[in-house]
């Protein structure tokens, strides 16, 4: 399916920039080790990437108070960051796609803007951006904020932008927000659970993007 140039392109990052996996998955399992759910697999926990762990800390243990919450991702973000993304690396073709993909640039990503800035200046991706957008004290996806929050610092609309991720939660988030989706087949995300949420475009390498936008 061809993709149509767009004057704004907004990206999720995990699964979608950047392969992390090893990473969020390793520290979460370190924060599960010393509990009751040391059990829970590298695949279960990789179907959670991109949304907030809230979101797998009540399914773990359903009714987790906040204060438990709270605990725990304060353990994760800990474990993260001591790994200092040793395990991560950039997906194949995304630098050479977005040195030439046209438009404005943006992230929209689960994970703060200070974080967020930290990865893409460490694999070089930075440069690329007009504006970095992280999930900053509002709702994570699926909720749109984070995507409106990117078209503000834009000064864009949402028919203006294409938001290109990896999730089912990408995809929800994009329809609530007004704005087109580009899902991504080399990404976290299971391809039927993507498939219901009907993604306007569908890509297996970011290069597809330049190919009809340059």
């Amino acid at each position: 399916m061809t993709v149509p140039p767009f004057a704004v392109y907004l990206f999720d990052v995990d699964g979608t920039l950047v392969d992390s996996a090893e990473d969020i998955c390793g520290a979460i399992q370190g924060v599960l080790a010393s509990t009751d759910r040391n059990d829970v697999t590298f695949e279960y926990l990789r179907g959670y990437i991109g949304r907030h762990l809230q979101d797998l800390w009540n399914d773990l243990w359903p009714g987790c108070t906040l204060e438990r919450t709270n605990q725990l991702i304060s353990d994760y973000r800990t474990r993260y960051l001591a790994r200092k993304h040793a395990s991560t690396k950039v997906f194949p073709d995304v630098k050479d796609a977005l040195r030439h993909l046209p438009g404005l640039k943006s992230t929209a990503t689960t994970k703060s803007t200070e974080t967020t800035r930290a990865v893409l200046d460490l694999f070089g991706l930075l440069p690329f951006f007009d504006h970095v957008q992280g999930t900053d004290g509002f709702p994570a996806k699926p909720n749109p904020d984070v995507i409106f929050a990117a078209l503000r610092a834009l000064g864009a609309k949402p028919t203006d932008c294409l938001f290109v991720g990896d999730s089912a939660a990408d995809m929800d988030a994009a329809k609530r927000a007004g704005v087109k989706s580009c899902a991504v087949t080399y990404g976290y995300g299971k391809r039927e659970e993507l498939v219901g949420w009907q993604p306007d475009y569908w890509v297996t390498s970011l290069r597809e993007l330049i190919c009809t936008a340059a």
